[in-house]
């Protein structure tokens, strides 16, 4: 499922050559929820890493991604992890998508419809299930 998100650029990092097969870039989108602003990390990869290129930091932006989750086994404990894996981002006033080129990736996915009561820059409906109680929750704030 598609998501897709309207922010600020807040951030861009220079592309890593994570492996001999695997590249990645990542940036940071600032959005707007409520009274506070939330600063969300996206990851481009592979031939989508200079999606970014045409955009400086402060640009309003409509970025579309898929969500991407993995476990591995680490000395006997399982751990988890998720990445925002995007793959088209455009100016927020609605322009054409920037680095579509010949990439037809972008269009074939549509986005999902916003959900009532919820952030109108991000539109998405996941089922919520929570994965632990709060007493597992380790987070300072």
């Amino acid at each position: 499922m598609a998501y897709d998100v309207t922010g600020r650029l807040h951030e861009i990092f220079d592309e890593q050559q994570v492996s001999e097969k695997f590249r990645k870039r990542e940036f940071v989108l600032e959005v707007q929820d409520g009274q506070y602003p939330e600063q969300i990390k996206f990851q481009l990869v592979q031939d989508k890493t200079a999606l970014i290129d045409p955009f400086k930091m402060g640009d309003e932006v409509k970025v579309t991604f898929n969500l991407r989750g993995r476990g591995f086994n680490k000395n006997g404990q399982m751990l988890y992890f998720t990445n925002l894996e995007a793959w088209r981002i455009e100016p927020a006033s609605g322009g054409a998508p920037a680095g579509g080129g010949g990439s037809s990736y972008g269009q074939q996915q549509p986005a999902a419809r916003p959900a009532q009561n919820q952030n109108p820059n991000l539109r998405a409906q996941p089922s919520a299930q929570p994965i632990a109680g709060d007493d597992d929750n380790d987070l300072p704030f």
